[in-house]
């Protein structure tokens, strides 16, 4: 056997299936690790003796025959980007990942415009309360906007389907962040008015709209509102909203299922029904509080507190905060939903007619993996498909060590399983939310 140790090297793929726990990996070439010296390896203490089995002793040492190497000095090397199309679309790279499913970027060949794709598992949604069911909600309400689309709605293009892999792709129109992402960008945690603004008054429009369309969003707040590379605000997630019945006398719901903190004292107090719309002009007001101030109007230890603070209607708004901000604010968070402001009362306001003067610095987006101007993900699989650049050029050809692709699939499951937490999480202050209104209906009978 040569003194020199061969060990085989294996490659991961850069691509999608790099998201899949590394589950792809194959062997593409082989390093030769030379011994540092060309005399005989070492034998290590306590090593064990090979007797083979007709009894002959051959005095040789295991470690003669296999020398440990450190996982820093096992290398894999990163194959070409395999090019991936579903329907007319080109797959890009991740987006982001939440508890539903990723979210990737797709490119049309017919428009060539860029899109976002939300690839939902059926196994993964049955693991998850209400997924499959919140899912079809969406589905179904998205379906009765397509034919009508508003630009500040995040409106559905194409649905694909895979009945092998029993995959869901939802495209959508491709944004490049959420207002939570911009406010977690900036140290004070808020926006300059004149920015704030910007937002707030395509908030009330497409709030307009879906409520023209007697759609109740019910989850309101900056992590559902995305933007694109212009500026423009898409209300998206409708997997908790009702939709308002053609014959219906009013607007009334009966089921509260948003975020605990842009709940109203109505929700927060177990109120069996409750005007719908009025939900969503409070979740938009505590929306513009935050996005203003940097914090919340009502918070608590726990959910309990939460809503125990909420149910009182008290909340201060910080001195910094004047006329007729303030005012517009004092509207939209009245505790009585009927004296509160409605969608008409909203785009009457001085404020909202008005924009505030342009002082202080603007927020930018955030760039997307050091990338500031948010370059199309899906270009180098079709260079690298059609060009075959990547052989050509050595310099582009990555490796990486097995101890950090070990630390990559480490931070990836710790990052799973904080995801699942939170998810459980959620769910437990559903559920103590309907312990909260059960416990005090039953107090009030």
């Amino acid at each position: 056997m040569d003194k020199k140790m061969c060990n085989t090297s294996k490659s991961y793929d850069n691509s999608e299936n790099v998201d899949d726990d590394f589950e792809n990996e194959r062997e593409v070439n082989n390093r030769i690790f030379s011994v540092e010296s060309d005399e005989e390896l070492p034998p290590v203490s306590g090593g064990e003796l090979w007797i083979n089995d007709n009894g002959i002793e051959d005095d040789v040492n295991i470690c003669n025959f296999f020398h440990r190497v450190d996982s820093d000095q096992i290398i894999y090397q990163t194959k070409k980007r395999k090019l991936k199309i579903i329907g007319k679309y080109v797959m890009g790279d991740l987006l982001g990942e939440g508890s539903y499913g990723k979210v990737k970027e797709m490119l049309d060949i017919d428009t060539l415009c860029r899109r976002a794709v939300k690839i939902l598992k059926q196994k993964k949604l049955r693991r998850i309360p209400n997924g499959e069911q919140n899912v079809q909600r969406e589905i179904r309400l998205l379906k009765l906007l397509k034919g009508d689309k508003h630009k500040n709605i995040c409106n559905l293009v194409d649905i694909l389907y895979n009945e092998q892999k029993q995959k869901m792709y939802l495209v959508m129109e491709y944004c490049v962040g959420s207002l939570q992402s911009l406010l977690d960008s900036t140290p004070s945690k808020r926006f300059p008015f004149y920015q704030a603004h910007g937002y707030f008054t395509q908030l009330i429009d497409g709030l307009e709209y879906l409520h023209g369309m007697r759609i109740v969003h019910k989850d309101i707040k900056p992590g559902n509102l995305l933007l694109t590379l212009g500026g423009e605000l898409k209300i998206s997630d409708l997997g908790v909203a009702e939709t308002i019945d053609l014959f219906a006398e009013d607007d009334t719901c009966h089921n509260g299922q948003g975020s605990p903190a842009f709940q109203p004292p109505e929700i927060a107090n177990g109120l069996e029904c409750f005007p719908g719309y009025k939900v969503d002009i409070w979740s938009a007001g505590v929306t513009l509080y935050n996005v203003t101030t940097g914090i919340y109007p009502f918070e608590g230890d726990n959910i309990y507190r939460l809503f125990e603070n909420i149910g009182t209607g008290n909340f201060t708004i910080p001195d910094e905060i004047e006329e007729p901000l303030k005012g517009l604010l004092l509207g939209m968070l009245r505790m009585d939903p009927q004296r509160r402001f409605s969608i008409q009362d909203i785009k009457k306001h001085a404020w909202f007619l008005q924009r505030p003067p342009r002082l202080g610095e603007e927020v930018p987006i955030p760039p997307f993996r050091g990338d500031e101007l948010h370059s199309m993900t899906v270009l180098p699989y079709l260079i690298e498909h059609y060009y075959d650049c990547h052989s050509d050029a050595g310099s582009d050809i990555q490796f990486i060590t097995e101890r950090d692709l070990n630390g990559a699939k480490t931070e990836k499951r710790q990052t799973t399983e904080e995801r699942q937490h939170a998810d459980v999480e959620h769910e437990e202050e559903m559920e103590e939310t309907d312990i909260v209104h059960n416990s005090e209906t039953d107090t009030r009978l």
